[in-house]
C-alpha cells in the first residue's frame, strides 16, 4: 500500500510550487498598484495643499500692500483688469460678476515672497508656485461692484475684496490645465 500512495503523490510538487508563485505575484502585483495609488494621491493632496498656501500667500501680500498704497484705494480704480490678469480669472468667482475694475493686481513666485529658504531643494520647490491676486470694490447683494461699499450704519468704511489664485507653476508658466486654487478675502479699510 505505501508504494501506491507515493505514486499517487508523484509530481505533485511542482503544480504546487507554480500555484504558489502565481498567487504571490498576483498578491505582490496587486501592492504595486495599491501602493503606486496611494504615493499619486500624496503627491496630489500635497501640490493641492502647497497651491492652497500659494493663494494665502497672495491676500497677504496684498493686504501689506493695500496699507502700503492707501492713497492708490482712494482714487479710480484701473480699468480692463482683466487684461492685467494670466491665470487668476473673474470665472473662478462667482460672485464677482465683472472684474474690468479693481485696484491692483500682482504675481508673484513663493521664492520672491518666503526668502529664509536655505537649501537648494527648499528654493527650487518654492519656485514652483506661484500667486496672483487683484483687489477690487466687495460686491454688492445684486453682484454690483462698479463702486465702493460702505459697511451698514457707517460711512467711513469700505469694503474691498482681495481675489487671489495659488497656482503650481511658476508664475510665467501657469494656465488652465494647471492646479489654480482661488480664495478670496473681504478687507475693511477705515478712512
Amino acid at each position: 500500500m505505501k508504494n501506491k500512495f507515493k505514486k499517487n503523490e508523484k509530481g505533485f510538487a511542482l503544480p504546487f510550487a507554480l500555484l504558489l508563485m502565481v498567487v504571490m505575484a498576483i498578491m505582490g502585483a496587486t501592492l504595486v498598484t495599491v501602493i503606486s495609488n496611494e504615493h499619486n494621491a500624496n503627491n496630489n493632496k500635497d501640490t493641492n495643499q502647497q497651491t492652497f498656501y500659494a493663494a494665502e500667500s497672495g491676500i497677504a501680500v496684498a493686504k501689506k500692500w493695500m496699507v502700503d498704497n492707501m492713497t492708490a484705494l482712494a482714487g479710480s480704480p484701473t480699468s480692463n483688469l482683466n487684461s492685467k490678469l494670466t491665470f487668476c480669472k473673474a470665472t473662478f468667482f462667482p460672485n464677482l460678476l465683472s472684474s474690468d475694475n479693481g485696484f491692483h493686481t500682482d504675481r508673484k513666485s513663493l521664492i520672491d515672497v518666503i526668502t529664509s529658504a536655505t537649501t537648494d531643494e527648499e528654493k527650487k520647490r518654492l519656485s514652483n508656485y506661484s500667486f496672483e491676486y487683484f483687489i477690487a470694490y466687495s460686491p454688492k447683494e445684486n453682484g454690483d461692484n462698479s463702486r465702493a461699499q460702505t459697511k451698514p450704519g457707517s460711512n467711513s468704511v469700505i469694503l474691498y475684496t482681495i481675489y487671489s489664485c495659488g497656482c503650481n507653476k511658476a508664475k510665467s508658466n501657469c494656465n488652465s490645465s494647471d492646479t489654480i486654487v482661488p480664495l478670496e478675502a473681504v478687507v475693511t479699510l477705515l478712512n
